[in-house]
């Protein structure tokens, strides 16, 4: 955090830092799933590991859960969230990048998707939303989209 603290505070002592102005935080943290099992097919240990860089394109945006999910038995959100693992192996050519924000941020994902073809991630994230996680979702938005690059390339951009 110091290190972002840092870029943030330089980035205002510029020319451009003088015309922006903050809008969204998306602090947040690697951590394993809770949802992966290793003993579950039907779960992909190469899916839940955090190696962003390999896909053209990326999505990103902040995800909220309603309360009621968290108090539903861990075991039904276990079937729910197997639903919606199962979909997201439908998509190998979508790699997700979930991180968590829980007590650092506003929000208690920030959930990045990548890849080259932005085609399969509208048709992953059409199919998502008719899953029971679905309903559980109180807020997936906004959405940045880009094409990957270095940061001297993102920044050569603005």
């Amino acid at each position: 955090m110091e290190r972002l603290q840092q870029m943030q505070s330089e980035l205002n002592r510029t020319v451009l830092g003088k015309y922006t102005t903050p809008v969204y935080s998306l602090l947040s943290m690697s951590k394993r799933s809770v949802y992966v099992d290793k003993l579950n097919p039907e779960h992909d240990d190469v899916r839940s590991q955090i190696k962003p860089g390999r896909g053209k394109f990326i999505f990103v945006y902040p995800f909220v859960k309603t309360r009621e999910w968290y108090l539903l038995h861990s075991q039904t959100r276990q079937g729910i969230m197997d639903e919606h693992i199962y979909i997201g192996n439908k998509y190998p050519t979508v790699k997700v990048n979930t991180t968590y924000s829980f007590g650092l941020d506003d929000q208690d994902f920030v959930v990045a998707f990548e890849g080259d073809y932005p085609e399969d991630f509208l048709d992953l994230v059409m199919e998502l939303r008719e899953t029971d996680s679905s309903r559980y979702t109180e807020r997936d938005t906004p959405f940045y989209t880009g094409v990957m690059g270095t940061i001297e390339e993102v920044l050569e951009t603005l």
